[in-house]
């Protein structure tokens, strides 16, 4: 478990814990069921890989089970037991496909807070049960196409717009693309050009194969020639990412700024690179959320601090940690929106349709799932959170660079700034 910065104070603690959701018990991956049972319980399951090297996310099962226990200690949610169920999806089209399989089974009313890449595998068996699936981590398609899904943060292409719009802010004259050379990867041409635009800022598309282990070429690329107010923006997946950062760390430049998006760079990257010190020194991050400086967090560090296993090692600043805290956060009001209907997967896609908002602590801004709140866009008409965070790497650390958010909706729809933007 990530332990509890200094600056964090006992009182500190204690208040947030006022603020702690009520969950229940807790069951590894593929154990009983019990949703019909006597006592009440409803099943969920959170799902993410495991041991498998660089895509592993075991914090977002963890802190699901930091949860459970958290829940079950106040006494469950509006009358109910909650069974945390967990699955090793394994980074896999299979895993995934077998762990949707076994939320079947279970009969959980939700899959909440996971990750996977494989959205095509596994969303067919959750929309044939009905089964929502509730603030996935954003990687694929269809979490952002799916009738059943229920995205809290507006995915890569948010990121990549808010990156565009820092560094206008910023003063870029020209902004190179470091980006996946994949289908996906030319998509957010597309939504940085947009971005930039307006500003008339000049865009440079730099595709890089994600398997490289020597991104010299592609960081020469970028830099250019060096000139105040060239900047790039990198959008690889995190290993990716250290490499780049290797070759830029190697590579001279003076004039040229930095800047990524959350879940490419976090505070572990920052720190594994040298802080200020390194290639990210000053560099500009957009993000979906407040960075792990903010207050917000001081209630999912306590439900860790009180909660989680004592061998866990949770990143209480990593993307996919905070997006389950958020999707719980958005569960737990729905569940109280009940009012003590029987909770089943139906009932609980009717309140998240209603058009009611469902706040998260001030992690995001209140977030629905109406008609009317829906992205027009073909692409992605499940996407309702569009608004992002600027932050910067200074003192060694991911700070807020302004408070608030900023939505980027009129990037994503082709529109025209807002006055003032």
């Amino acid at each position: 478990m990530t332990p509890v910065p200094r600056h964090r104070t006992a009182a500190s603690l204690a208040a947030a814990a006022v603020l702690l959701p009520a969950l229940l018990s807790t069951s590894a991956c593929g154990g009983p069921a019990d949703a019909a049972s006597g006592r009440g319980d409803v099943t969920v399951m959170t799902w993410s890989p495991s041991d498998t090297g660089t895509a592993d996310r075991p914090g977002m099962t963890e802190l699901a089970q930091a949860i459970g226990r958290g829940i079950d200690d106040q006494g469950g949610l509006a009358g109910h037991q909650i069974k945390v169920l967990t699955c090793n999806e394994h980074n896999t089209a299979d895993g995934a496909t077998a762990c949707a399989k076994q939320a079947v089974d279970a009969n959980v009313v939700a899959v909440i807070g996971s990750y996977s890449q494989f959205g095509d595998s596994f969303m067919p068996a959750l929309e044939g049960a009905g089964i929502p699936y509730l603030g996935g981590y954003g990687l694929s398609s269809p979490e952002f196409t799916s009738p059943v899904s229920y995205p809290v943060d507006g995915g890569l292409p948010a990121l990549v717009a808010g990156s565009g719009r820092q560094l206008v802010a910023a003063g870029c004259h020209g902004v190179s693309l470091i980006r996946p050379d994949t289908p996906a990867g030319d998509g957010l041409v597309g939504v940085l050009a947009g971005a930039l635009k307006p500003a008339g800022v000049k865009l440079l598309d730099v595709p890089a194969q994600e398997k490289s282990t020597d991104y010299t070429g592609t960081a020469q690329k970028a830099i250019g020639d060096d000139r105040a107010g060239n900047c790039v923006t990198a959008a690889l997946s995190p290993v990716p990412t250290q490499t780049l950062l290797d070759s830029f760390r190697r590579m001279p430049h003076t004039d040229t700024r930095l800047a990524s998006v959350v879940g490419s760079v976090q505070q572990s990257v920052v720190d594994s690179t040298g802080g200020d010190g390194g290639p990210l020194g000053g560099a500009y991050v957009t993000g979906w959320y407040p960075p792990e400086s903010s207050t917000v967090w001081a209630p999912l560090r306590t439900t860790l601090l009180k909660y989680a296993d004592g061998q866990a090692q949770v990143d209480d600043a990593d993307p996919g940690v905070q997006t389950t805290w958020v999707a719980y956060q958005v569960f737990q009001q729905a569940i109280d929106k009940l009012s003590g209907q029987p909770v089943t997967p139906k009932a609980l896609r009717g309140v998240l349709d209603s058009g009611d908002q469902f706040t998260t602590g001030g992690a995001t801004p209140p977030l629905n799932w109406g008609l009317t709140n829906m992205l027009a866009s073909a692409s992605a008409p499940r996407l309702v959170n569009t608004s992002v965070t600027f932050q910067q790497v200074q003192g060694g650390r991911l700070v807020a660079q302004q408070p608030g958010f900023v939505d980027v909706r009129w990037v994503l729809t082709g529109g025209k700034p807002p006055a003032g933007s």
